[in-house]
């Protein structure tokens, strides 16, 4: 009997597997009435332009019972840790402010002078030793994330494209690394001045 259960064991593990890559490989979805792009976009974790870019679309028109391919996700722990860095650097701030902050680490994963994921972009150190993200310096990016701030960083990716190409921001009043100040003004949000 033994004998038996072994190969079994064995044969679901790789169907298991075998399904689990096909999936990965072949991430879609069928268009179902009322479906938009932005809400495949918050859905999926991907950007609206990445869906349109992978299938071709000019417009962002979608036909129900259409097969849309879809990129690769950013992974549940990466949007847990935006989350909690949006939440310590824009509490109390307006929900755009939100967006625009979780925006940042998002233009600084896709810009060729920062890292090129989310977790490295959060934990970088720069050259003066310090943590690009103070709340990363001082331990509050280890409180949990409010439903706003979950919220804004779904937004942020879904409308990635949608920022201005803000790869900073600071609080004018607080900052004391006068460089930042040198930089190009996209947006003032809040207390924060986002620039690139």
């Amino acid at each position: 009997m033994k004998k038996y259960i072994l190969p079994i064991c064995a044969g679901i593990a790789l169907a298991f597997t075998a399904n689990q890559t096909a999936d990965a490989a072949s991430h879609s979805h069928t268009v179902q009435k009322g479906d938009t792009l932005y809400q495949l976009g918050q859905q999926y974790s991907v950007t609206v332009d990445s869906i349109k870019e992978l299938n071709n679309k000019e417009t962002s028109a979608l036909q129900v019972g259409e097969t849309l391919s879809l990129p690769a996700a950013i992974t549940t722990e990466e949007r847990e840790l935006l989350s909690r860095l949006v939440h310590a650097e824009a509490q109390g701030e307006p929900y755009a402010g939100k967006v625009a902050v979780a925006t940042v680490v998002l233009n600084r994963v896709d810009h060729p002078e920062f890292p090129d994921t989310i977790k490295e972009v959060i934990n970088e150190i720069g050259p003066s030793g310090h943590y690009a993200f103070s709340p990363v310096q001082n331990g509050m990016i280890n409180q949990p994330a409010d439903d706003e701030a979950k919220q804004a960083v779904q937004e942020a990716i879904a409308f990635q494209s949608d920022s201005q190409g803000s790869i900073y921001f600071y609080n004018p009043e607080i900052a004391t690394n006068h460089w930042i100040g040198t930089q190009t003004e996209t947006v003032r949000i809040g207390k924060h001045v986002f620039a690139k």
